[in-house]
């Protein structure tokens, strides 16, 4: 036994040695400097670095569970949150090689239960976000039950989506991030061939990559040995935060740092598929009017520092990840949090920039004056009184109470959630994140639109 024990210390430290050899000691200083911004006693974070198709760094710091005392390390599990995109994706074009679907296809072909809106929406516009469906999440939040406070599944998602009589935007016309769009991908994997995403990926994604400890959170209740808790910090104090619903392929992938860095070594090398995918997985599709659009297929291309990359964040519940890809560097790094404090957030940026530089320009900032300032529009109480009334919404499947008290009109969704929501001018309304525009028939409060970053006007009319 002491024998084993010798030999397995050995082999660590030696392995440590290698791991570190392509590495300045003022390089490996900078990025133990950085992890060691997590504590020991909060929930932590690890970080796989890869140069060359070798590891060069990896470290692990903070807890995997607080209330046990769990350190976290490089095999602890933790959801990948919208990092997750990239392998629904390379699952869509896994079956349009194998000639089971096009990227052409209507997605009504699939899902005849979603309206027709007047437009064909395809299987590359949600590859590329441009569908124009509005975000599941957000109608959800709209309607008072956000992401977290049900255990919602990918039938869920379908019912929402399908309940929405209006799109965000003309297919093609727009970029606007929307979950819907890989949510539906995931189900249509499973039409198609009769397999779970879960399934489909691991036989023909993890398995081939050498991805032995991923997987899907398909079913939240089931125990993933080695897996960390998700915290979110509130004030001063930790609160577990964990997604606890059954919806993915928009996130929901359960991995570690090591098995990213296998992926990213995997695809970049064509390895994907029976022939080379690569090209179309980073393929990118302008607008309908010729304009930018940098999400290719499940990934983002854009640069930092001046440094091409292929990359994409995630962020799920109190889980945070990060995998960045740099072509001409040869380098991966892949970053997994169990701590969604946003004094983190830029945790993947400063290991990055250990290899990019920091950009040289400061940000310039804008001085708004009081002169320039327009006044507060501010209705009478009898205007006010006019929009007062319940209201529901077949889009979000839920009813609404706005009142006036005090001088103020209030929104409320259910009973322990009540908006206050502020004037901007005649018959439009803000909370944080959300525009309400009301809508006149003979100069008679008819309902009103809920507008928030992915959901634009939805509707609720209201009661006589």
């Amino acid at each position: 036994m002491f024998c084993k024990k010798v030999f397995f210390i050995s082999s660590f430290l030696f392995s440590s040695i290698i791991i570190h050899a392509q590495l300045s000691n003022d390089t490996l200083e900078l990025l133990h400097k950085i992890m060691s911004s997590y504590a020991d006693n909060i929930p932590g974070a690890q970080v796989s670095i890869a140069r060359n198709n070798k590891i060069i760094f990896e470290s692990a710091k903070g807890l995997a569970n607080l209330e046990y005392n769990v350190p976290l390390t490089l095999q602890s599990k933790l959801e990948a949150g919208s990092v997750s995109k990239q392998f629904t994706a390379a699952a869509i074009l896994l079956l349009a090689q194998e000639g089971k679907l096009s990227l052409q296809d209507d997605i009504r072909k699939y899902f005849p239960e979603i309206p027709d809106y007047g437009h064909t929406i395809t299987i590359s516009h949600l590859l590329h976000h441009t569908s124009g469906l509005k975000d599941w999440g957000s109608i959800a939040e709209i309607a008072g039950w956000p992401r977290g406070t049900k255990a919602y599944s990918n039938e869920d998602v379908l019912a929402i989506i399908a309940a929405q009589k209006t799109l965000n935007n003309i297919p093609g016309d727009e970029f606007i991030y929307s979950n819907s769009n890989y949510n539906l991908q995931a189900l249509i994997v499973k039409r198609v061939t009769g397999l779970e995403l879960a399934a489909f990926t691991k036989k023909n994604i993890f398995i081939p990559a050498g991805m032995t400890n991923t997987e899907w959170r398909d079913d939240y209740t089931r125990v993933v040995p080695n897996r960390a808790t998700a915290y979110s910090k509130y004030g001063a104090i930790y609160a577990t935060n964990m997604p606890n619903e059954n919806a993915y392929g928009n996130g929901g992938l359960i991995t570690t740092t090591e098995d990213l860095i296998k992926w990213n070594e995997f695809y970049t090398a064509n390895k994907l598929g029976t022939s080379p995918l690569l090209n179309q997985q980073i393929s990118l599709v302008p607008l309908n009017n010729g304009g930018y659009n940098n999400y290719a297929v499940g990934l983002f291309i854009d640069s930092l520092n001046g440094i091409s990359r292929i990359t994409h964040s995630g962020a799920t519940a109190g889980y945070r990840a990060n995998l960045d890809y740099f072509p001409t560097l040869k380098l991966s790094i892949a970053w997994l949090s169990n701590n969604a404090d946003g004094g983190f957030s830029s945790i993947p940026r400063q290991l990055a920039e250990v290899f990019t530089g920091k950009p040289s320009i400061k940000p310039t900032t804008t001085t708004i004056t009081e002169n320039n300032k327009k006044p507060a529009y501010r209705p009478d109480s009898a205007t006010q009184a006019q929009y007062v009334g319940v209201y529901h919404s077949i889009e979000a499947n839920t009813g609404v109470t706005i009142s006036y008290k005090n001088g103020s009109l209030l929104l409320q969704t259910k009973p322990d959630l009540i908006r206050t929501i502020s004037p901007v001018k005649k018959d439009v309304f803000e909370y944080p994140g959300m525009t309400i525009e009301f809508v006149r028939k003979n100069k008679k409060i008819e309902g009103y639109y809920i507008s928030i970053p992915r959901a634009r006007r939805v509707f609720f009319k209201k009661d006589n």
